[in-house]
């Protein structure tokens, strides 16, 4: 469920119509619902039951805008980074570093630093080397790093191949087979101080079956590891819980359903559990608001061409994903068109042959499920400057990222001195 409903024959965020916000923000504009990230955490909190003391650690990788980790942090969310940049955006939003996860295969020796300056929680270790270089680094500035491995189970997700990330051919984690030499290698090194084990197989998961797969293995190895004499206090099941794109699709598992399976396969384990939920949480909280340039008349069908581009929203171009599209002020009508952004790339195409409102030049149209994976993933492409962000509270609303001009672009080049010399 999201807050982006119909009023008076008008879209809405929350009680702030869409069309108040294109005229003073413009468009394209990201826009997210206070009231829908509120409900989804409190869904999936709900979701995980009576488990003791979870630690959920929001996937800040989804969306990093300041306002919404503010928002998740004022609701008790910790983060899970997979970067220096994404931590420093996590503290500086209000997440005590105790409640931070540092994943990520390629973690620098300044990246670490900055982790164990700050005092985060737990790194996710990807490789031996890696453990190495975080003994080297936590020595050399007196400190200790909480650590946990995390495994690759070989085990596939059955989602798209970008997003997939728990087999054996995937760059993240230590495969499961190897996974006991590694902590044996671990715990020979000083400043680390091994705490648990960690997953993740993917995102955008549609079936429960993968997880539970993967987290039977990992029950396994927590044993394994226990028998070798390793104290196992936590254990990250990571994220990847999908959101309903397609209303075509079946609904994916709810974090009730989820919740289950995990008490399930968890019992007797005898840890804290970590969770890294993203695009559950913040995926149906926002929205990208574009307008339409013009309508177009193709060979087949129309094509609509609206002022969002794929380098505003990138997903369908690169995962091929879908997304609804609503007019905001729908008239009853509809018609069958190809929706397309004015970057100069065939791949620039957000819907083939969908069934749509019936909508013309000026019109206002929202892309739904936006607010994961959207703006973060935003470029600059064709010199267009990154679109803005805005978060609705009931009636109030705020821009949280203010549109990037094109100046700000330009300046941020610079001429050599061979060239500036001959100005």
């Amino acid at each position: 469920m999201d807050h982006f409903q119909l009023k008076d024959g008008v879209l809405h965020a929350e009680d702030v119509p869409l069309t108040a916000i294109a005229e003073a923000a413009g468009t394209p504009t990201y826009i997210y619902s206070t009231a829908t990230l509120e409900r989804h955490v409190r869904v999936f909190r709900e979701g995980l039951g009576d488990l003791p003391d979870p630690w959920i650690a929001f996937a800040v990788k989804a969306n990093p805008n300041k306002a919404v980790l503010a928002t998740l942090a004022r609701l008790g969310l910790g983060a899970d980074v997979v970067s220096g940049g994404e931590l420093r955006r996590a503290l500086a939003a209000g997440v005590p570093a105790e409640k931070i996860v540092f994943s990520g295969v390629g973690k620098t020796a300044g990246e670490m630093a900055l982790g164990l300056k700050a005092g985060i929680g737990q790194f996710n270790l990807e490789s031996e080397p890696e453990a190495e270089t975080l003994s080297a680094v936590a020595q050399s500035l007196g400190m200790t790093a909480r650590v946990s491995f995390r495994v690759n189970p070989d085990v596939d997700a059955g989602t798209h191949a970008k997003i997939s990330t728990g087999k054996a051919e995937n760059k993240f984690g230590v495969p499961i087979d190897r996974a006991l030499a590694a902590y044996e290698a671990a715990a020979k090194l000083l400043g680390l101080t091994i705490q648990g084990v960690a997953v993740h197989i993917g995102s955008q998961l549609t079936d429960l079956a993968p997880s539970c797969a993967a987290f039977q293995r990992i029950g396994a190895l927590i044993a394994e590891l226990r028998a070798a004499g390793h104290s196992i206090t936590h254990a990250d099941l990571g994220g990847g819980l999908g959101v309903p794109y397609d209303p075509a699709l079946p609904l994916p598992p709810s974090p009730a359903d989820y919740g289950a399976m995990v008490r399930e396969v968890t019992a007797g384990w005898d840890v804290r559990l970590i969770f890294e939920p993203g695009r559950v949480i913040v995926g149906n909280a926002g929205i990208l608001l574009t307008r339409v340039i013009r309508v177009k008349q193709g060979v087949t069908q129309p094509f609509v061409i609206v002022d969002a581009a794929m380098n505003d929203l990138l997903r369908p171009s690169l995962y091929e994903a879908w997304h609804n599209v609503r007019a905001v002020q729908p008239n009853g009508e509809s018609f069958t068109a190809t929706i397309v952004g004015p970057v100069c790339e065939t791949g620039d195409t957000f819907a083939r042959d969908r069934p749509m409102d019936r909508v013309q030049e000026g019109d206002l149209v929202a892309f739904m499920t936006a607010g994961a994976y959207g703006a973060t993933m935003a470029s600059t492409y064709n010199s267009r400057g990154l679109t803005p962000e805005v978060i609705v509270s009931q009636d109030k609303w705020a821009i949280v990222r203010e549109r990037q001009p094109i100046e700000a672009l330009i300046a941020a080049d610079s001429l050599p001195p061979w060239i500036e010399e001959q100005a």
